[in-house]
């Protein structure tokens, strides 16, 4: 009798469990919550509060709180609740929320059933803050997809993008050419001015890619000294050859660094897209390359687009200046 009334002794009370039960989804940042169906009341937990960064004194009408959905996490939302109302399976989803405050979060949120007489009457679950972890993810996926010194698009990420905007059917796949650009004189600055003036040489020539081509496609640097492009626009040969000496001769511009004037060239190699949009674009690198190839051949700061006509593997252009 005594050790189980010392066992006894040494239980929390139910006022002690229900503080530590709390304690713990707060530190997890979890909230709980249930719908009346029939009316549409909601009653939150103090975490679900905090998550929306809603007031306790204000009421809780379910159109208000949907409103602070996302446009795409609402239509999730509603589909999964929808679901879970007519299955009576439970559902989980993650939602983008903007804050009572104006502030975005993400959360996962679940969603489960209570029926009665063969139909749901309420639905309940939980509602977890994640955008700590949402934010690390999207961290990962940056640097894996991101080339670090530049801040755009790797190779591999370029060469997936390439089906995506390729076969866009929304825009009717309005890729026009795949375009190749490659520094002159790039290891002379190097070797002379060493690799931390080439390394803000490359910092600028992104930016000011980045500038010019903002609706692109695509803009990444797929190695080295070596950028590439996809455009949407022009898709005329003449206008895209145009739109390419323009670019050289804005990279062309002399670059200031640390008191230092330091000049560069580029040449360009590109081939058109074609439509419709169905050439693997293992074929369409080995085009732009050429065309890089023989521009760089034929001298510095050059464009050449690719051409099947006549047996010409590309068409050449005149020096800028």
């Amino acid at each position: 009798m005594r050790d189980e009334a010392d066992h006894a002794a040494i239980l929390p009370s139910a006022d002690v469990r229900a503080r530590l039960y709390d304690q713990a989804l707060g530190f997890a940042r979890i909230g709980v919550w249930e719908c009346e169906l029939a009316t549409e009341r909601l009653t939150w937990t103090s975490g679900v509060y905090d998550i929306f960064g809603y007031p306790m004194g204000n009421p809780l009408r379910r159109a208000s709180i949907v409103d602070l959905y996302t446009d795409e996490s609402r239509r999730n939302m509603e589909l999964a609740r929808a679901e879970v109302i007519r299955t009576g399976n439970a559902g989980c989803l993650d939602a983008e929320i903007m804050t009572w405050r104006g502030e975005r979060r993400w959360m996962r949120l679940s969603i489960n059933a209570i029926g009665e007489a063969g139909r749901t009457v309420r639905i309940f679950g939980s509602k977890q803050d994640i955008t700590s972890d949402r934010h690390a993810l999207e961290n990962l996926r940056r640097q894996a997809e991101t080339d670090s010194l530049t801040g755009l698009a790797n190779r591999s990420v370029f060469q997936a993008r390439y089906l995506e905007v390729t076969h866009d059917s929304l825009n009717y796949g309005s890729a026009s050419a795949l375009v190749l650009i490659d520094l002159d004189r790039f290891k002379e600055l190097n070797d002379t001015f060493g690799h931390a003036a080439g390394d803000a040489c490359l910092r600028e020539v992104a930016m000011r890619l980045s500038r010019a081509f903002c609706n692109a496609g695509l803009v990444a640097r797929i190695g080295g000294d070596e950028f590439a492009l996809i455009l949407r626009a022009p898709v005329v040969p003449a206008q895209i050859v145009r739109v390419l000496q323009e670019t050289v001769v804005m990279l062309c511009r002399p670059l200031f660094w640390n008191g230092l004037r330091l000049e560069i060239g580029a040449s360009v190699g590109a081939t058109l897209v074609g439509r419709p949009h169905r050439r693997r674009i293992t074929e369409l690198f080995a085009e732009a390359d050429t065309a890089l190839y023989d521009a760089k051949a034929a001298g510095r700061n050059r464009v050449y687009l690719f051409s099947h006509e006549g047996g010409c593997r590309s068409a050449s252009l005149e020096a800028i200046a």
